[in-house]
């Protein structure tokens, strides 16, 4: 069905339609074929009028020698071969590549590109049946289940990395170059028995990825930010920058969203704790939430957007679309990198000085990094209450510090004490998240910003967590403790939107 013309006068392959002979129908695509001579064999061969009931190589005798069918070709036990990453030798990528060239030799790629993913499968599957048994490659069953299922990711997917995709449990995956490939799973980072054909494999791979969200990456454009369809986020460096080959990482998104439920059952904060969470979301107070990398600071903001009411307007500006709200009225915005002519490029400070002329009611900025803290400061100050936005930093102070700093380095030529007055007028709460070192992550910090006392930028704890120790296993135990705050500084927020009992409850709880 995807047969190349070959060159010379070898028997013609299989078309998509048409001819003097009327064409058979294929029951796995459902596009026209033509009748195939079948494929030299020991056992008699099919009449040439007779329909295929499959797609099998077409005209394998004319373009290939017959001496690929010698010598059957050994495979790994299929023990070796069953597991996601298990160690596979040089002689099975050998055959691999082997069987792959002449799949590639056979298959039209403009024809196939045009079916659906699991007919073009299909396609590929039956195939690649063909030609196994044409090279008389001596394989069981569940060892050219494993080599089918490979090249299929090859050709359709995303090679190597398509079982680790598939993987729930894993939040990161990083390739060092074609042989290195680690995960990291429960915090942890481990190394896999992964690997690529080659670095031209692992180049095109990324390509594809990033080519997917209209971006590119290779030698004149070597840093790339993209995201994969779920809203993973993925970050490819390439030579020359990568010394030992492409250098792909991939931040991956649950299947399912995590909701803040979910971190209360994880130990991330107290049921308490969550409410007033919960509250704050609700009240509308402008967010800010600090935390290292991999701390988990994207996730929590998705948490806290689930409040949102869906009644609001909300644009979100990121760097790479992340962000996964499930209100019906969301905007969401990407930035854009330079053309290679250094031309077209789009900041975040653009799409969030945009954003005040789109009519939002809460700006949502997915990664506050340079001088656009100053727009999204100006935004919360200018009626578009309930905005959020997150940035990193080690602590609630430090966070503070990190905003100040990012607007001089934007050059604005502004006194420190104004710098101060308007941070502190427009940022409500802080939430700072923690990685640590067993790998668990948590909310550590609920923290208020008060105001200006002299120069100085007045802050209180709602909600602290207690390390306590470690258990027989090495994780650390420990608890979330409120501070006895009875009445927080956004108490009258939460009574204009009716929640100042709940509020009240939630505190008396977490007190006792």
């Amino acid at each position: 069905m995807f047969g190349k013309r070959p060159t010379g006068t070898q028997t013609p392959p299989r078309q998509f339609g048409g001819g003097a002979t009327r064409p058979s129908q294929d029951s796995a695509s459902g596009v026209a074929t033509k009748p195939r001579p079948a494929a030299p064999s020991p056992a008699p061969a099919k009449p040439a009028s007779a329909p295929a009931a499959a797609p099998v190589l077409p005209a394998a005798s004319a373009t290939r020698p017959k001496a690929a069918a010698s010598a059957p070709i050994k495979a790994k036990p299929a023990a070796q071969l069953a597991n996601i990453g298990a160690e596979r030798s040089a002689e099975y990528y050998a055959v691999k590549t082997t069987i792959f060239n002449a799949l590639i030799d056979t298959i039209d790629l403009g024809q196939l590109a045009r079916l659906d993913n699991e007919t073009a499968r299909d396609e590929i599957r039956d195939i690649v049946t063909e030609i196994i048994s044409i090279k008389n490659v001596a394989m069981s069953i569940a060892e050219q289940e494993q080599l089918l299922q490979d090249i299929c990711n090859d050709v359709l997917g995303y090679g190597p990395l398509e079982p680790l995709l598939e993987r729930d449990d894993i939040a990161d995956i990083m390739v060092n170059g074609a042989g290195d490939v680690f995960i990291e799973v429960k915090g942890k980072v481990q190394k896999t028995n992964i690997r690529f054909r080659d670095n031209g494999q692992l180049m095109n791979i990324c390509q594809r990825i990033v080519s997917q969200v209209g971006r590119r990456v290779d030698e004149s454009s070597p840093i790339c930010d993209a995201r994969l369809a779920d809203g993973s986020r993925v970050n490819v460096i390439a030579p020359p920058l990568a010394l030992d080959g492409p250098t792909l990482t991939i931040r991956k998104f649950k299947k399912d969203k995590l909701k803040l439920q979910n971190l209360v059952e994880f130990g991330s904060i107290s049921p308490e704790g969550a409410r007033i969470l919960e509250i704050i979301g609700a009240c509308r107070a402008n967010v800010l939430i600090s935390g290292g990398t991999g701390s988990g600071k994207t996730t929590l903001l998705n948490c806290l957007t689930g409040f949102i009411g869906e009644d609001e307007r909300i644009i979100t500006c990121e760097d790479a679309a992340e962000l996964q709200l499930q209100q019906p009225h969301v905007v969401r915005l990407e930035t854009r990198p330079p053309n290679l002519e250094g031309q077209g490029q789009v900041t975040m400070r653009d799409l969030v000085k945009n954003c005040l002329r789109m009519r939002p009611e809460r700006i949502i900025v997915g990664e506050v990094r340079g001088s656009e803290a100053f727009d999204l400061l100006q935004a919360m100050n200018t009626g578009h209450d309930g905005s959020m936005g997150t940035l990193h930093a080690n602590s609630p102070r430090e966070a503070l510090s990190r905003i100040e700093s990012m607007i001089t380095m934007g050059g604005y030529n502004l006194p420190t004490k104004t710098i101060r007055e308007m941070i502190s007028g427009s940022i409500d709460v802080i939430i700072q998240a923690a990685r640590l070192r067993d790998g668990s992550r948590k909310i550590t910090h609920i923290t208020e910003v008060l105001g200006m006392e002299g120069d100085v930028i007045i802050t209180q704890d709602l909600f602290l967590y207690e390390i306590t120790g470690e258990d027989q296993n090495g994780d650390i135990t420990g608890r979330h403790v409120s501070t006895g705050i009875a009445r927080p500084n956004f108490w009258e927020r939460a009574r204009y939107f009716g929640l100042d009992a709940q509020l009240a409850a939630a505190l008396d709880a977490s007190e006792a």
